[in-house]
């Protein structure tokens, strides 16, 4: 049964500072690098005229290095797609459509952004929802549990990266 988990990270930075950096082909080639991954690839940036930003990123953990729970139903390295589809900033605010994969695995997360303005003061807050579905009997659960808990880890490191990102790059 899929999981669903409510999460938010507040930002130093705007929402325009914020999606700028979203925009920046540097700031993702920086990020990932930074990720922890064995490998991190950017995959496809495209951003359109109206300033709407798709980003599909690849990045990779060998396999001794995941948990116990993970390789009763996946052998060898572990490829985890993301797609993110950012909207330009429009009354203040932008949205996104994220949605993650791993090849060859009964596994998919999708989820929605909303990025916004702090009422008290310069910075900005992103909410994200996302679901998480792991198709495996008795063990699935376990698994989106897990994965659940390294996506609230995973925001708040990229939130500190863009926060860092926008103070060193404006």
């Amino acid at each position: 049964m899929p999981r669903s988990f409510d999460m938010a990270a507040e930002y130093g930075g705007t929402v325009e500072q914020v999606h700028r950096a979203f925009s920046d082909e540097q700031y993702w080639l920086v990020r990932l690098g930074d990720s922890g991954a064995d490998d991190a690839t950017l995959d496809a940036m495209d951003i359109d005229g109206d300033g709407g930003v798709h980003i599909r990123t690849t990045q990779t953990l060998r396999a001794d290095r995941l948990p116990a729970v993970v390789t009763q139903f996946h052998r060898g390295d572990l490829h985890f797609v993301r797609e993110e589809t950012w909207t330009p900033v429009i009354d203040g605010q932008a949205t996104a459509v994220v949605r993650g994969q791993i090849p060859g695995a009964p596994a998919h997360l999708s989820g929605n952004a909303v990025l916004a303005p702090i009422s008290a003061g310069q910075g900005s807050r992103m909410a994200f929802t996302a679901t998480v579905e792991v198709r495996v009997p008795l063990v699935g659960g376990k698994i989106e549990n897990f994965i659940g808990s390294q996506l609230v880890d995973l925001l708040i490191a990229e939130q500190r990266f863009t926060t860092v990102w926008i103070t060193d790059n404006s």
